[in-house]
């Protein structure tokens, strides 16, 4: 199956390795794209995990009736490998039983303890 991130690679190769917590995201705009895979196959507590502790719920709870389907990276700002923080502005679509929609948001991401962890939205 190719990964729902949108990299062309499997999933198995691209984002489940993260998932798995078998690998961190080396830059701001992969975590954000490994986030949008988390919520295409339903991981909560990858969603969870990658989240500052800062600004994160205390639950994640994803709506089976909606089908993430497609991510569009719109622009980054920092988040290298060189960089403590960083933003991602992308649009994520999605389906629904009442139709299609997308989300469009600038996320904000920063390094704690060395990990790339998603801080929210702008």
């Amino acid at each position: 199956m190719r990964c729902p991130c949108g990299s062309g690679e499997t999933y198995e190769n691209c984002c489940a390795p993260l998932h798995r917590g078998e690998s961190p995201a080396p830059t701001a705009e992969r975590l954000m794209r490994s986030r949008f895979s988390a919520f295409a196959v339903g991981d909560e507590d990858y969603l969870l995990r990658s989240w500052h502790p800062d600004t994160r719920p205390p639950v994640v709870r994803l709506d089976p009736r909606q089908r993430w389907t497609r991510l569009d990276v719109l622009a980054t700002t920092g988040g290298s490998p060189f960089h403590t923080t960083g933003t991602v502005e992308f649009r994520a679509h999605y389906r629904t039983p009442d139709g299609p929609g997308s989300l469009h948001e600038d996320s904000e991401f920063t390094r704690l303890d060395g990990q790339w962890v998603y801080t929210g939205a702008r």
